[in-house]
Formats: C-alpha cells, sequence, structure tokens
C-alpha cells in the first residue's frame, strides 16, 4: 500500500521523502538509545571551587596583600570626614553664615572624594577579583574536561538545584586544582 501511495506521487516528492525515511531509520536506535538513560552526568559545584580550593585562598590572599594599602587610605579617608562632620556639627551654632557655608562646602567636597575613593577601590577590587576568578575557571574548566574524558561523562553540569552524591565531581576537580 506504501509503495503504491510513493509510486504514484510525482518523481519531485519521492525523493525527499525517502531521505526522510532513511534518515528516521538511521536516528531511531539513537534515540532508544538516549531514551534508555545510557549517558552519564558528572556535576561540579564551582562555587566550591572559587572558594575552597588552595589556589582560591592564594588568590584571595594575593588581592589581600595588593589591596590592603589602598583599604587602609580609604579606611583613614572615611575617618577624617566623620570627625569633620562631628566637628562641625558641635561648632554649627557658633559659626556666623559665611564660615557655615564654607565649612558646609568643604564637607560636601569631602564626601563626594570619599564616595568617590570608595566607588574606585570597589571597582578595582572587583575587577581583580574577577580576573583571579577567570584564570581559576580556566584552569578548572580544563580538569573538568579531563575527569570528563577519563569517566567517559556525556555531560558536566554546574548548576542544578539538587544533585546525587554519585556524580558530584567536584572534590576530584578540587584535588588536582590544588595539585
Amino acid at each position: 500500500m506504501l509503495n503504491k501511495s510513493i509510486s504514484s506521487l510525482p518523481q519531485l516528492l519521492r525523493m525527499p521523502l525517502l531521505l526522510a525515511a532513511l534518515c528516521a531509520g538511521a536516528l531511531a536506535p539513537l534515540c532508544a538509545q538516549a531514551q534508555t538513560g545510557i549517558g552519564r552526568i558528572g556535576f561540579v559545584y564551582t562555587e566550591r571551587l572559587m572558594t575552597e580550593s588552595k589556589l582560591a585562598r592564594a588568590a584571595d590572599e594575593k588581592i589581600q596583600n595588593e589591596f590592603s594599602k589602598r583599604q587602609k587610605q580609604v579606611d583613614d579617608m572615611v575617618k577624617r570626614y566623620k570627625g569633620a562632620r562631628e566637628k562641625f556639627d558641635d561648632d554649627a551654632p557658633k559659626l556666623n553664615d559665611i564660615d557655615r557655608t564654607r565649612r558646609t562646602r568643604e564637607l560636601l567636597d569631602m564626601e563626594k572624594d570619599v564616595q568617590r575613593m570608595q566607588r574606585e577601590f570597589n571597582e578595582d577590587l572587583f575587577q581583580r577579583k574577577n580576573e583571579e576568578r577567570a584564570a581559576i575557571a580556566q584552569r578548572a574548566s580544563k580538569l573538568i574536561e579531563q575527569v570528563a574524558e577519563q569517566e567517559h561523562l556525556d555531560v558536566v553540569l554546574q548548576e542544578a538545584v539538587w544533585t546525587s552524591p554519585r556524580i558530584d565531581i567536584t572534590d576530584k576537580i578540587l584535588k588536582l586544582l590544588d595539585r
């Protein structure tokens, strides 16, 4: 019946139908294999790699040392501003209008400088942390790929709501990162 239906079609329509049938026949075993769950899955908690590895702790310490001097400068500037603000609040009732206006302007300028300094510090710190995390992520990615190939995993996930401990390869990656 199918043969009779195909032969009644024009020549131009027969070829695509035959190709589609061949493709469907070739893909059927692959679909069946995928549905049986033969594929192997691994999972990595990337945040653990970024916080628990020796590499990450060394990077944090390096950044801390790198930015400690600037942090102290920012803290000193904030302390000076707060002291000047408290002194102004105490002196304001005794000051004439011209002095009060001048010191208010000075305080506003000082506050802007403090905010700018804090913003620049935070931006630089954030950028530096991102650079270090990117380097760790790049190294971890290569290690994840190696472990996936060694254990014949079909996919390694990095984000999930829940995972079974038996598919978690985070500890293996941590050990390799710490070498």
